[in-house]
């Protein structure tokens, strides 16, 4: 890994081997052709990141003599196609396809009954390594998610476009299934750039995202169906720029209420943010006190207690936290929530604690609190908490300590043992 810096001076990116800057046509480092570039490489953070024909490439990589072969996933003769890998797509093989016509189309193809239960853990696993990346992470479906990396880039010594590049990588070398990756600075944008270059893309869409929209035709829009495309057709608006020309009124007029809002999405406008769906609260701890408190030390008596409710939490849930989420009631009713990502996912109270208790000396100032809260931000399972490295040698002793007390308190009640802190 080379070239990343506190200024980056080029804005090009060797997807295999990560060097940068890359001024030929083949990086010079690794010789490979996977050159990113564009003049907002390593300022844009959001990742839409779909995987290429997911349930083919699953059975794929189940079977490996089957890598060359054009596989269909689907149901019998009279069934549809559910997914096609890319050598089938050649024949002209797509989702939603009777079966009789795609096996017309291509009778050289292996068909395979879908098997979701292999497809829904190969997404565990793909998306528990998307949550390593940021906590900021949104499933949309089975083989697709939003991710937005702002800020990240202290945490990896790298930009998102080069961990993404890496998260690729990985994610075909360790679950053999290639992604799709769109980047760009909000999430409509990131969603059109990850479906101009599959598979295995990796698009950039920037500043100059209308012009370069401008003559796509205005099916290529989230939400414009063949329906709206025909309506939109016989108004004379085939092309996305024409959208882009509309003001507010004309729009309306055109197209009802809902008009302003589609030649937004034209000029590539999208203020939506990445939604965790409320995982973080899902899995949470928090405590409305008696009285208000402004003393750092009673705060950490509290958090401490949270914290131990929310690992147990995360435990009988079969998860483990990505990052930590610290909320704060004043006494006013003002709420501050502060997020920090961890190194790697964990259960372990101390971990949990640690992390949000330095968030808690930024606040406890000698504002009155009236309530404490902890919360996950961002999921992973269960397996992926704790595994220890180099860095963290000791994580094997202390999940071992938890495991001893965790089954203390099963055996006698969770007041059995307890730590100096929480007293």
């Amino acid at each position: 890994m080379r070239g990343f810096g506190e200024q980056l001076t080029g804005q090009s990116l060797c997807r295999a081997c990560l060097a940068t800057p890359v001024a030929t046509v083949q990086c010079p480092v690794c010789h490979a052709p996977q050159i990113l570039r564009h003049p907002e490489l390593f300022s844009l953070a959001i990742a839409h990141v779909d995987c290429d024909a997911f349930f083919a490439s699953v059975e794929k990589a189940r079977r490996p003599d089957l890598a060359d072969t054009p596989v269909i996933v689907g149901g019998g003769t009279r069934g549809v196609v559910t997914t096609a890998c890319y050598i089938a797509r050649l024949s002209g093989v797509r989702s939603a396809m009777p079966m009789f016509k795609a096996r017309k189309l291509c009778p050289d193809a292996v068909v395979i009954r879908p098997d979701m239960a292999a497809y829904a853990a190969a997404a565990r696993q793909i998306r528990a390594m998307m949550a390593r990346l940021t906590p900021l992470m949104q499933p949309l479906s089975v083989d697709e998610a939003v991710l937005d990396l702002s800020g990240t880039q202290a945490l990896h010594g790298m930009p998102p476009a080069a961990v993404l590049a890496r998260f690729a990588r990985e994610v075909e070398a360790q679950m053999g299934v290639t992604v799709s990756i769109g980047l760009a600075g909000n999430r409509l944008l990131a969603k059109l750039a990850a479906g101009r270059d599959k598979p295995r893309g990796f698009a950039v869409l920037g500043s100059e995202a209308a012009q370069v929209l401008a003559c796509e035709p205005v099916g290529i829009l989230p939400g414009v169906g063949p329906v709206q495309e025909r309506r939109l057709g016989k108004l004379g608006l085939t092309r996305v720029g024409q959208l882009q020309a509309l003001d507010d009124r004309q729009a309306r007029a055109m197209l009802g209420d809902d008009g302003p809002s589609l030649v937004r999405r034209a000029r590539g406008q999208d203020a939506r943010l990445v939604d965790t769906g409320g995982l973080a609260k899902s899995i949470s701890a928090e405590n409305t006190f008696a009285a208000d408190l402004t003393d750092h030390a009673d705060l950490e008596r509290q958090l401490w207690r949270l914290t131990e409710r929310l690992a147990s939490r995360l435990r009988d849930q079969g998860f483990s936290a990505c990052g930590v989420v610290l909320k704060l009631k004043t006494a006013r009713f003002a709420t501050r929530t502060r997020t920090v990502r961890l190194p790697q996912p964990s259960v372990l109270p101390d971990t949990l604690f640690e992390a949000a208790r330095r968030l808690l000396a930024r606040e406890a100032d000698g504002t009155a609190f009236r309530l404490i809260g902890i919360g996950a931000a961002g999921l992973a399972p269960l397996s992926a908490a704790d595994a220890g490295d180099l860095a963290d040698p000791d994580a094997g002793r202390r999940r071992a300590r938890q495991g001893a007390i965790d089954g203390l308190r099963a055996r006698f009640g969770a007041t059995v043992i307890g730590r100096g802190r929480g007293l």
